[in-house]
């Protein structure tokens, strides 16, 4: 899962996969040129586009479908610097209002009414 603000693309690939690589696809997705684009996991830049995945910690076993690893994403400013990495928090759903929880105790004991 790569994150800029608040987007967020989710991408899959093979664990060998280069840094390169996925800079590749960003730019398919993005129209970003790889050079303006900075990838950090957590807070460490990952610099060396040639190194794999693998080389950041990042495996099948760390990385998987219902718990995916996240990539930040930064792009170059018009100034030559790399814009901040902001990750803007996903959303949590809101709260079931009070008549859609029911009463937990009773919710076995309420009879069903059958059509006739």
């Amino acid at each position: 899962m790569i994150r800029r603000k608040k987007t967020t693309i989710f991408i899959d690939v093979k664990e060998t996969t280069s840094i390169f690589g996925i800079k590749e696809i960003i730019k398919g997705i993005m129209k970003v040129p790889v050079e303006n684009q900075q990838l950090y996991k957590d807070s460490t830049i990952l610099a060396d586009d040639s190194r794999p995945l693998t080389d950041y910690g990042l495996t099948s076993a760390t990385a998987k479908a219902q718990m995916p690893a996240t990539l930040g994403l930064c792009f170059r400013k018009e100034d030559g610097n790399f814009e901040e990495l902001e990750l803007t928090p996903l959303s949590n759903p809101p709260e079931l209002p009070d008549v859609m929880r029911g009463n937990q105790e009773d919710a076995g004991s309420q009879p069903i009414a059958q059509a006739s």
